[in-house]
């Protein structure tokens, strides 16, 4: 089965993925701006009717600002845990909130489908009112999408090792986030257990519990201020190397951009 894998935004300005068969269309988050959208499908000859689902990490405003607006002009179902669709309702950057008949119900660790879909949210650490990564397979291919998250649970762990193509965080490098310009209560947050993961935590996991099968890793949710994708990389890179895992020869890695969208990957 053909799967078609896009980022159309990957970092605190917003967040969102799309994921297809040749009959099934999703996206994972909605934080890019609707207008941004559209753009980026109709340069890439993607219906936007064919998206048949939205499905939601966290209430984060860079994951679901636009969320409201696609569902309501495209009536598109949006997935998420009541915590998460509550949180939602609360949050100030949906100006357009979700009407009853988008809102779909899911729980963490009870598989769901969806055409080509089979899908599975599980707990991420994060402070969110809610937050969940995403396993969804299809065909023979398993994706995993960790992002957002402060630490690599036992949970998280057992869905990253199931994964084909894996899509994980690295959202900054300890001696930028250290010697930067944030307050000290944001750069505790961030470095927190509930905040987010460095390049050095992604790469130490990864390359000490490299995934049997892992044919991708990209690299997501990239701070602004306190990360670049080349550095993302290389931290990546290296601790790879150092298990003899080569980039590009036993894996293709790439780190995300933060505002642009990535390549459309098709994996036959």
């Amino acid at each position: 089965m053909k799967v078609q894998f896009m980022s159309l935004g990957s970092g605190s300005s917003g967040n969102c993925y799309y994921l297809a068969t040749e009959t099934c269309s999703i996206l994972i988050d909605a934080g890019v701006g609707i207008r941004t959208v559209k753009k980026i499908f109709k340069d890439y000859n993607i219906d936007m009717q064919c998206i048949h689902a939205i499905f939601i990490t966290h209430d984060h405003a860079d994951h679901i600002k636009a969320v409201g607006n696609l569902a309501k002009r495209y009536n598109i179902p949006v997935y998420a845990t009541q915590a998460i669709h509550k949180g939602m309702e609360r949050s100030y950057c949906m100006t357009e909130k979700l009407s009853a008949d988008c809102i779909r119900l899911i729980e963490k660790e009870k598989t769901i489908s969806l055409d080509d879909f089979t899908i599975t949210c599980f707990e991420v650490p994060h402070d969110g009112t809610d937050n969940v990564g995403y396993c969804i397979e299809t065909g023979d291919k398993t994706f995993a999408f960790l992002t957002d998250m402060g630490h690599i649970t036992p949970t998280a762990a057992s869905y990253i090792e199931r994964a084909d193509y894996l899509i994980l965080e690295a959202n900054y490098d300890d001696a930028m986030l250290q010697m930067g310009p944030y307050p000290p209560y944001l750069k505790a947050r961030i470095a927190g257990p509930n905040g987010h993961m460095s390049n050095r935590e992604a790469a130490q996991f990864i390359a000490e519990h490299f995934p049997p099968h892992l044919k991708v890793l990209w690299l997501c949710h990239l701070s602004k201020d306190n990360n670049h994708p080349e550095l993302a990389y290389k931290t990546v890179e290296l601790a790879l190397r150092e298990q003899g895992i080569v980039a590009g020869r036993d894996i293709q890695l790439c780190a995300l951009k933060r505002t642009l969208p990535s390549e459309l990957y098709t994996f036959e």
